[in-house]
């Protein structure tokens, strides 16, 4: 019998939101956290990355503080990753993409477990977008390209194996960064 493959989602929500004017987690009153963790509540474990506010997180998900969350994406990243060391996918998410649903995130999940690479990324009329979901046997090659505020952006553009899966007939998949 094979082992059960698990998954943990990373939902990213450190920032300042400067352009926004608050922290985005706090934005719609909470709301963009909560649609968020709905949107991963399929996955065996869910992480919230938190810096700039801490609030609390709804069980069974649990917060983790990135400490140097001041210096972007990447450091966000690397401590959500962190916090889920074990699992066999990462379904990465953040908090700014507020119409993202479950529906997207089981999407692209499927798409990344029947691929021999094992990456996925939802796109939204051909722009990419989140979820982007990383088998584990990838993450210590992504941890090496980890800096500023890039997050995974330049570990997907130098691979070939990067699954692109269409769901802009779930969701618009846009990140709000104004008010």
């Amino acid at each position: 019998m094979s082992k059960r493959e698990r998954t943990a989602g990373v939902l990213l929500a450190a920032g300042a939101g400067t352009r926004y004017g608050m922290p985005k987690v706090l934005a719609e009153q909470g709301r963009w956290l909560n649609n968020a963790l709905a949107a991963l509540s399929g996955c065996d474990e869910v992480v919230v990355v938190l810096g700039a506010a801490v609030v609390d997180v709804a069980a069974p998900a649990r917060a983790v503080i990135a400490q140097d969350w001041r210096h972007g994406m990447g450091a966000s990243l690397r401590a959500g990753l962190a916090a889920v060391a074990g699992a066999d996918y990462a379904v990465v998410l953040t908090v700014d993409t507020p119409d993202i649903g479950g529906d997207v995130v089981e999407r692209v999940l499927a798409a990344a477990r029947s691929t021999a690479g094992g990456i996925a990324r939802a796109t939204y009329a051909g722009r990419p977008g989140h979820p982007v979901v990383i088998a584990s046997r990838h993450w210590p090659a992504l941890l090496d390209t980890l800096h500023g505020d890039e997050g995974a952006r330049g570990f997907l553009a130098g691979r070939a194996d990067v699954v692109t899966v269409d769901c802009a007939d779930l969701a618009s998949g846009r990140d709000i960064d104004e008010r």
